[in-house]
């Protein structure tokens, strides 16, 4: 059932899409978009503004692997979506089984994909040679997907966002203090001013500020907090410009992932930007920023409290991760390249790396659609869809448990890809 009015905090990747989503389906509904930075802001806090995204349904996981095939679908076919979609391929390295269980989920879906593995020596000659001088160490076969890609994201989101305020959603430019509440009903939300902007619905799409803004709403409600459920998490990129001389690489260029060396945790990649000849590149180090709550005593990850999360100050730790990329991918023969435009992207993640998409099983009134935990941009014109069902009920029952907000959490002692690093720490190497 619709409620009379809703508010989405947050307009990024969930925010957005589920503004369309909810608009299309309730169109007479009171819906406002809330997010501190006007959709047209040059720099954001969004983990989902940023130069471009890898757009994929390569997963070991089927359960992403379908929704993927379905995004994709709508990223090759929505005047929405398809300006911003290249669909340039894209290259796996890695040493784990990972392009085994990718290709036994597009068999079991039953899905023509131009997918297939190579073996490393074949694997070298791809793109004219553009890996030969790769990191293969540990690694049987190399997996090659020419039908995923990559999206220029703050455009797509941009227009994602623009067509959702066409249909009759309001955006409202203002920061987001605290939910509000009437005993254990959220009631609206509070902002910066003073102010209170009422509603029968509240969702928080708010990433990385969610733990942060869960607390600041109630600091001794403790059944209220995000717990364990979810931490902000940072990672570092970065651009590196192209001589004249190596423009024409972006011709036939793939985005590349690459898993080694794994003991640096994470994968790093990189991805073309033709429209500004360069490449950009992502780190392998997942970190945290744990500071003392101004009210309550627990400490909490969350990004720093620079209006612009300081998102532009890198410490040079995370600037050495982000070079070892250019090595990993193509050894030292192919780019001398010095990166530029240094910059760290937060986000929300979960033990298990899933969304979350559900009611609040403490608080009528409230829901809670986020955590993209690092791979969730390119379900942007499909989150929306799957909150609706959530907010109407009708989610189906495998997701809605994968999804929601009381849910069993995996341990995170032995996992690889937790942000183990302190930021002030990263600051310290330096």
């Amino acid at each position: 059932m619709s409620a009379s009015s809703y508010i989405i905090v947050g307009s990024g990747v969930f925010g957005a899409s589920t503004a369309l989503h909810l608009i299309r389906k309730h169109p007479h509904t009171n819906i406002s978009l809330i997010d501190r930075d006007s959709f047209t802001a040059p720099y954001r806090v969004a983990a989902s503004w940023d130069w471009n995204k890898v757009i994929r349904a390569d997963y070991s996981d089927i359960t992403y692997t379908k929704l993927g095939l379905e995004a994709q679908q709508l990223w090759r076919a929505d005047s929405i979506w398809q300006p911003f979609y290249h669909e340039s391929g894209v290259v796996w390295i890695s040493p784990t089984s990972f392009a085994e269980q990718a290709l036994k989920n597009f068999d079991q879906l039953g899905v023509e994909v131009d997918i297939k593995t190579y073996s490393v020596e074949d694997a070298r000659g791809l793109y004219d040679g553009l890996v030969e001088d790769a990191d293969y160490t540990g690694v049987k076969q190399v997996l090659v997907n020419r039908n995923s890609g990559w999206a220029e994201a703050k455009e797509a989101l941009q227009n994602t966002i623009a067509t959702a305020v066409g249909l009759g959603v309001e955006y409202v430019t203002a920061e987001v203090t605290a939910v509000d509440f009437e005993e254990k009903h959220c009631c609206g939300v509070k902002i910066s001013t003073g102010e209170s902007i009422k509603a029968d619905r509240v969702i928080l799409c708010t990433g990385a500020y969610t733990p942060k803004l869960l607390m600041n709403s109630a600091p001794e409600w403790q059944n209220l907090h995000a717990g364990g459920r979810i931490i902000a998490a940072g990672v570092a990129e970065a651009i590196g410009p192209l001589t004249a001389e190596q423009r024409h690489i972006l011709d036939r260029m793939p985005v590349i992932i690459d898993d080694n060396p794994t003991e640096n945790g994470c994968d790093l990649g990189c991805l073309p930007l033709p429209s500004i000849n360069a490449l950009k590149y992502w780190g392998q180090t997942i970190f945290r920023n744990t500071l003392q709550h101004t009210v309550t005593s627990p400490p909490l990850s969350m990004p720093p409290t620079q209006l612009d999360y300081a998102q532009w100050d890198v410490p040079q730790a995370l600037k050495v991760d982000v070079r070892n990329g250019p090595n990993s991918m193509f050894g030292k023969k192919h780019f001398n390249q010095g990166l530029e435009k240094f910059r760290i992207c937060w986000e929300a993640l979960t033990p298990s790396k899933d969304f979350i998409i559900s009611p609040h099983s403490e608080c009528d009134g409230l829901y809670v659609a986020t955590c993209g935990s690092f791979h969730g941009f390119k379900f942007l014109p499909i989150l929306g869809k799957y909150v609706v069902e959530m907010l109407d009920g009708n989610l189906e029952p495998a997701l809605k448990e994968r999804w929601a907000w009381d849910r069993k959490l995996p341990p995170t002692e032995k996992n690889t890809h937790w942000p183990w690093k302190e930021l002030k720490d990263l600051f310290n190497e330096s």
